[in-house]
Formats: C-alpha cells, structure tokens, sequence
C-alpha cells in the first residue's frame, strides 16, 4: 500500500501535530437526546428536498454513544490529535440561558477518553449546528447571536478550558454563511446575498470577541479560526480574466482573510457589493483583528475562474468558475489538485504571514465499496492522502509554518445537504450496523503515523 512518491513520517518535524478532523452533527447523532435542543440542520433535513438522499443527523455515527471505540480506532491509527466540534443546542438547547448539564457532561467524558488515549483535543466551537431557537430570532443576521456566542463560548471554556488548550471558534465561514444564506444549499437556506455578508461579518464579529473569553478562562491557550480557501487560476491568460480572478479572490477568500488580518474588508470587494454591503459598528474590524494564535486553513480543491459580465452567471464578483477538462476529480466532481494546496499555503504566507498554520481538514470522497471479505479498497483516496502529503512536506520544506496536518475525516458521516452519498473517512461505516471498517487509505495513514 505504499508508494514511492509518498513521504513518511521522519520526513516531518518530530513535533509536528498528526490527527483526524470530525464534526458535532455530522458524527453524533442522539439528536433528541439528553435534553439536546434542536439545531438549524435538524430543521433544515426535515424540509423536503433538502437532503440529497432524505437523510438527518438523527443517529448518524451514532458516536455519542460509541466514542470509546471510535478513539480507540484513532488512537491505533497513531494520530497524536483529535479535532471535534462541540453542538451548541447540546449545551444551551434554547441557545442563551439554561444550560443543559448533561451537554456538558458528554463532553468532558468525551475530552477525558482522549486524553486518557493520548490524544490532544482540538476543540471547534462552531461547526454549523446553530441552536433553531437563535435562527428564529434572526440567526447571524442579529447582532444578538455575536453576544450569544461569546456566552456560549464561556460556559463551554470555563468547563474544558482546564483539558483543551487548541480552541478553533469557526468552522469555515464561508460555507455556514455563503452557503446559508445566499446560495441556498445549507441551512437555514436563504438566497440574499446582502444577508449572506452580514451573516459573515457577525461570525468573524462573534470569533473576534470570544478571543478574550478564552483566553480568560483558559490557562496557555492556543486559538485560532478555520477557514475554506482555494487558490485561484484563470482560464486565459487575457487581461479581463486576471481582472476576474481577483474579484472572485476577493470574496472567496480575502473577505474572511483581510479583516482577519487587520485590513478591514477588501476595498475593491466592498465597491462590488455596493449596497449589499454589511453594517460594520465602530470597534468591529478591532475586534475581528484580535490576535490569534495560527489560522486553521481546510483545502480541498482549486478553482479556476473567468470574466463573466452576465450578473445571471457571473454574480456580484462578475466571474464564475471554468470546468477543466481532463483532470482527476473526487466523487464530488472536485478537481484533484495537490499542488494547488502548495499553492494555497504558500500565497497565504506570502501574502498574510501568520505565525502558525493547521491544515485543518483534507480529505477525498470515492465510491466505496465495502468487499466480501469486510475490506474497501480505496486506492483512489490512498493515492489522494499520499499525493497531498507530498505537497504538504514541499510547502513545510519551503518554509511556511504549517504544524498540523488533520485529515477530513475519521468516519464516514452526515454530508450536510449530500446526506449519506459521500464517503470522506478514512474508516469505513456500515450505517445499518454501525460497524466501522478501516479503509486501506486508513491503514496506510496508520501505518504512516507508526513507522
């Protein structure tokens, strides 16, 4: 299962941090237990059409109630890191107030069974599951929810704070807000792009002011923010598609990056918006500037981009994206590119220098196919994980400051509004069984992580 081109893991510093990346309601499931409220995503996989193959976050992986052995396999697996995300209606069902002790108390059972397995928790603090009952009072597009996740934010630090120092507070802004509310394919599922910016600039607004609570309430912290990004091409190479390129830059990536950074949002971004522009109060683009410990970076796939006038086809960036043909792709159609994740890293230092970068999540999806003899043989997904690691070793060997490499994801699980039809994990799940089944892809990374 080896291969040549592939590195091992000598060829790494001896500190660097080696995990698997999972979510709250992609993998939980006991959705209606324990007194856990419900989340936008339940509301959202009961209306119908939503969820590609009808499913829901019901039972899921069913993980809370199987985490011992799911551990168990990561541990095995050799992986020093475990990254989850905490449900927010689990701890706060109506989002603000009671607090749901038996939410707590699933977790520090779950942060203790790490530790006692060696491995470090990475905590997410939003991985997407916003409680339904804040979605009614507005969701992201109220300044309300910015302060209901700070509290949120310091009941569940002053609880874990004295276990998990690597505190993530979103995940992928981006899509929990683009995807939202404006291209309608997440929860809650809204059109307006002008809703879609604002949503985006109270979670950054929310991160920025949880920096200080966590810091308070825990000893050495390590924090930072996960973001989606892509490095960009362009179809030709005319001036008008260079021009499109950096529109499309511009809200792809430097939307979330520059204010992150302390550049406030891209000036050439913002005259594009025009009246879609989001209400920014003064002290929010400090706030969203506050320091942060590294930048959690997830890459999955490049995109190519050009000029495009039609605001039908081209937005409000004026550029849409180009197929490429005869690429390798996943099972989701997307491009399979590891030089673009040197690409990614090494634009992301040249352009923003920060201090420490976590490669988050990276991961593929195939057609699995469980065998006979209880094997799934995904030599796509192996050569994708061997391949990416490659460029993952060039971009380190150059000098970018990546320290972590997660690997999206551990279980196959929930896909959001794909439902169950894709297979991100390194292990294998039988859903009617719940078995779990190390795909090859998992047993080289294993046999990776323990030479």
């Amino acid at each position: 299962m080896s291969s040549n081109n592939a590195p091992t893991r000598k060829d790494f510093p001896a500190d660097f941090r080696w995990g698997v990346s999972t979510s709250s309601f992609q993998i939980e499931g006991a959705g209606q237990e324990d007194g856990k409220g419900e989340s936008i995503w339940d509301r959202f996989c009961q209306q119908p059409g939503r969820i590609r193959d009808g499913g829901n976050g019901l039972v899921a992986c069913d993980h809370y109630h199987r985490y011992p052995q799911d551990l168990d396999m990561a541990k095995a697996m050799g992986v020093n890191a475990y990254r989850f995300s905490i449900a927010w209606p689990r701890i706060l069902p109506t989002g603000r107030g009671a607090v749901n002790e038996a939410g707590l108390a699933f977790y520090d059972r779950l942060v203790d069974a790490m530790l006692e397995r060696g491995l470090d928790p990475w905590c997410t603090l939003y991985h997407w599951d916003l409680p339904q009952a804040l979605q009614e009072q507005g969701g992201w597009l109220s300044r309300d929810t910015v302060a209901a996740f700070v509290e949120y934010t310091d009941i569940v630090t002053r609880r874990l704070g004295d276990r998990v120092k690597h505190w993530i507070t979103h995940n992928e802004p981006w899509c929990s807000c683009m995807m939202g509310y404006w291209e309608n394919v997440h929860a809650p599922g809204g059109n307006s792009f002008a809703d879609a910016l604002q949503a985006s600039h109270h979670v950054l607004l929310s991160h920025g002011q949880a920096i200080p609570v966590i810091r308070k309430n825990v000893a050495g912290a390590d924090i930072g923010i996960t973001l989606s990004l892509h490095p960009i091409t362009v179809a030709s190479d005319s001036a008008e598609d260079a021009a499109a390129l950096q529109r499309h830059d511009g809200l792809r990536n430097r939307w979330f990056l520059d204010p992150l950074f302390g550049r406030g949002y891209p000036a050439d971004t913002l005259a594009l918006v025009g009246d879609a522009a989001p209400t920014v109060l003064p002290g929010d683009l400090e706030a969203i500037a506050t320091p942060t410990d590294f930048l959690g970076v997830n890459y999955y796939f490049p995109e190519m981009v050009k000029n495009d006038p039609d605001p039908k086809t081209g937005g409000p960036m004026r550029a849409s994206l180009v197929e490429k043909h005869g690429v390798e792709r996943t099972g989701f159609g997307w491009e399979v590119s590891p030089q673009g994740l040197v690409d990614l890293l090494t634009r992301v230092q040249r352009d923003y220098n920060p201090a420490v970068i976590q490669l988050t999540e990276n991961g593929s999806t195939f057609e699995d196919q469980l065998t006979p003899e209880g094997r799934v043989h995904d030599k796509e997904r192996l050569s994708y994980l061997q391949r990416h690691l490659a460029a993952l070793k060039q971009a380190v060997d150059a000098g970018v400051p990546v320290k972590g490499y997660f690997a999206w994801s551990l279980l196959d699980n929930f896909e959001w509004a794909e439902g169950y039809l894709r297979r991100f994990g390194l292990a294998y799940v039988d859903y009617p069984t719940q078995r779990r089944i190390l795909k090859d892809s998992g047993l080289w990374y294993s046999q990776f992580l323990n030479e």
